[in-house]
């Protein structure tokens, strides 16, 4: 009985260990069925070597794409896009196309065009998505921004075709009224009259072309190369003066005024060239018997003082629609005046090109029926030099200490400013 009993105990110790050593494998096989192997973490999504030191340098957009649609690496540019958002592609059509590259291994390329962030305005981004396999389980997909591209590409499309009509115009009508001329031989005053008609269109062909000069060379050009301080009461003088025929078959008064004896720092060819475009058009579209008013001041800036030149007329101003292109090459507020005036529509170019490559700028105020002022807004001669010179670490701040201090400096071939009317104050007109 006792063997049996002791057997029996023996028995059931045993058994409760084996259980407890069964219970004990079970466990450690879990864990180490969790616990990561080399052969585990092989299966993980891993870009190749190298990959992610290439992607970093791409100006392109890149998403790398696990085999769940999952972005494993994604760029700031493609966040900054809108591609990834939530950990996801966001963009439907890319994501089809990483689906199909993943399971037929084709390279493959589109152009999209995609919703703006932030902007209710209905603009897109217009995008190139290229998507290629990368390694046997991910997807690379690269997004290339077109949407500057297209821009300049439609504008210079855009000027091509108005250069071609605007020569077309004069081009054409010289060679009819050449055959008027021709027909007319016997008859002097038809004659007389046809050749004024061509000397008009002549001119305005000669315009146009200097005009096309002009604006190639302020957009290619550095003004800063063969800068020198310059008066801009000698630039003002000049414009009156370039529009003084103009001005008077309109009976316009045109008055200068604001603080004497300011200095800007550039191309004095440039800035004349600027000043008299805005002048010019303040003649050209205001009514006879009107008043043009050219105001200067110095604007304090905590980056640098400003110099700013206002002209304004009473003329038919422009519509708020208008404002937004009248700097536009080409665009006309008043086509019909213009053909009148002989105006190319651009002269505003001009003078924006020219205020932007000098470190400035050029805006409009205008109301219609009321009046326009175009003010330009330049560096301050102290200040633009003083980082010309420290750009260019040349020494020629001699002759310009002349001119800061007050030393009067005129052209010969300037007109003198005191001739005409002056202003009591900046303010051009009320």
């Amino acid at each position: 009985m006792d063997v049996n009993a002791a057997v029996a105990a023996v028995a059931a110790i045993a058994g409760v260990l084996t259980g407890v050593i069964a219970m004990l494998a079970f466990r450690f096989s879990e864990r180490e069925q969790r616990r990561p192997t080399r052969t585990s973490l092989h299966t993980d999504p891993v870009l190749p070597p190298g990959v992610d030191t290439v992607l970093s340098v791409l100006r392109s957009s890149a998403v790398v794409l696990d085999e769940a649609d999952g972005v494993v690496k994604a760029s700031s540019a493609a966040y900054a896009l809108g591609l990834v958002r939530g950990g996801k592609l966001a963009v439907e059509p890319m994501m089809q196309m990483a689906r199909d590259t993943r399971r037929d291994g084709e390279i493959r390329q589109v152009e999209l065009d995609l919703p703006r962030r932030g902007t209710g305005r209905g603009e897109a981004l217009a995008v190139s998505a290229r998507v290629a396999p990368l390694g046997s389980r991910l997807v690379l997909l690269l997004v290339e921004d077109l949407t500057e591209a297209r821009r300049i590409e439609a504008v210079r499309r855009d000027f091509v075709a108005n250069v071609s009509h605007e020569l077309k115009t004069p081009v054409g009508a010289l060679s009819l009224l050449s055959e008027a001329v021709m027909d007319a031989a016997d008859d002097p005053e038809a004659v007389e009259r046809f050749a004024g008609r061509m000397q008009i269109e002549a001119t305005r062909l000669t315009n146009l072309v200097q005009e096309l000069i002009d604006l190639s060379r302020v957009q290619n050009d550095d003004p800063l190369e063969d800068a020198e301080p310059v008066r801009v009461d000698e630039l003002v003088a000049e414009a009156i003066d370039r529009c003084r025929h103009q001005a008077g078959a309109k009976e316009i008064t045109m008055a200068a005024g604001g603080t004497a004896d300011l200095h800007v720092w550039g191309n004095r060819g440039q800035l004349a060239a600027a000043l008299g475009n805005l002048v010019e058009n303040a003649v050209n579209y205001s009514p006879a018997r009107t008043r043009v008013g050219i105001a200067a001041r110095t604007v304090v800036q905590p980056g640098g003082d400003l110099i700013e030149i206002a002209v304004t007329d009473q003329g038919i101003g422009i519509s708020e629609k208008d404002k937004e292109r009248v700097f536009e090459r080409f665009y006309r507020v008043d086509p019909a005046r213009s053909r009148a005036t002989g105006g190319t529509g651009l002269g505003l170019a001009i003078v924006k090109h020219v205020a932007a490559s000098h470190g400035g700028e050029v805006t409009v105020w205008s109301a219609e029926n009321q009046g326009s002022t175009f003010t330009l807004r330049l560096p301050e001669a102290g200040a633009a030099r003083g980082r010309a010179h420290q750009m260019s670490h040349r020494d020629d701040t001699e002759g310009f200490d002349d001119e800061a201090g007050g030393a009067s400096h005129t052209s010969p071939h300037s007109p003198d400013p005191s001739a005409y009317e002056t202003l009591p104050s900046p303010e051009v007109l009320p």
